[in-house]
């Protein structure tokens, strides 16, 4: 088919379009010609409706939104309830698991396995309809703080503290320059420790002399005895240390060491002080006799 034949079926197809249209304007009862002529003309966008148009639809963010949801609810179970417990220790609110989808996507209705190991988990709380977090340790503030310290004369470390309540850590400061608690540092953590002040008692001088002019035996098989005969078990056992070096001829001796080589300066030592003559004359000592 031609181009002049494909324009003509066009124009016949338009005027079977506007009578059709004609027609049915025709058939409505009570119509003007004013209406049908109106019904002819394309209507303005402002004389349709004077709403305030509504905002357009950022179709990017929403994908990015999907596209988060969608990796969330594939990531392993480990994952999302890590997620979900991080959502309930930032906010310290109860959720239920409706609301946890709708904060941070977990769907627990949909994923049972999530459901029934956040209702396990030592770190929250379930109370039949919300979850929320659940501390080491169960105080709030301040003075709760100090009477849980208080219960622990042997100490107890800031890592089962942390997560009490948001400023916790700030609190343990402040009890520290109150002087209030100890806090003492070991090689791992910081351990509060209360300041008992029933504690704090005077040594006689008496006691301190005995105390310094107990001597220590030099033979170490004879203090393995003494903590033998107190209960204490030693860590060495210096009888079958000596014993096997009498059986196989070995003596533990202490190792030699090996002293070190001056290292001297020759004509291919790189020098760095040469602002320093006077630690260079065996240099030119030496350079002199070849």
């Amino acid at each position: 088919m031609s181009l002049k034949e494909q324009l003509d079926n066009f124009k016949k197809q338009q005027v079977k379009c506007q009578t059709t249209l004609s027609n049915i304007a025709s058939s409505r009862p009570g119509p003007s010609s004013s209406s049908s002529s109106f019904l002819r003309r394309p209507v303005p966008a402002a004389a349709i409706s004077h709403s305030k148009p509504c905002a357009p639809v950022k179709f990017s963010s929403d994908t990015e939104r999907l596209q988060l949801i969608n990796s969330v609810r594939k990531a392993p179970v480990g994952a999302q309830i890590k997620r979900v417990i991080s959502l309930l220790l930032e906010t310290r609110q109860a959720f239920t698991p409706e609301q946890i989808n709708e904060r941070c996507y977990v769907d627990m209705h949909a994923n049972k396995a999530v459901f029934d190991s956040m209702r396990k988990n030592p770190k929250a709380h379930y109370d039949g309809r919300r979850f929320s977090y659940k501390a080491e340790h169960n105080v709030n503030d301040k003075s709760e703080l100090l009477s849980l310290i208080n219960k622990h004369p042997d100490g107890i470390a800031s890592s089962e503290l942390k997560d009490a309540y948001p400023n916790v850590m700030e609190d343990l400061q402040a009890l520290k320059a109150s002087e209030d608690i100890w806090l003492l540092s070991n090689s791992q953590e910081d351990v509060a420790y209360p300041n008992d002040f029933k504690c704090e008692i005077t040594v006689d001088d008496d006691f301190k002399a005995l105390f310094r002019d107990t001597e220590v035996p030099s033979d170490f098989l004879e203090v393995e005895k003494e903590l033998k005969k107190h209960g204490l078990k030693p860590v060495t056992d210096t009888a079958a240390r000596r014993a096997g070096e009498q059986k196989y001829g070995i003596v533990m001796s202490k190792p030699k060491h090996k002293k070190k080589r001056r290292q001297e300066i020759t004509k291919r030592t790189k020098l760095t002080n040469a602002h320093l003559p006077e630690l260079f004359q065996s240099l030119s000592a030496s350079t002199s006799r070849n």
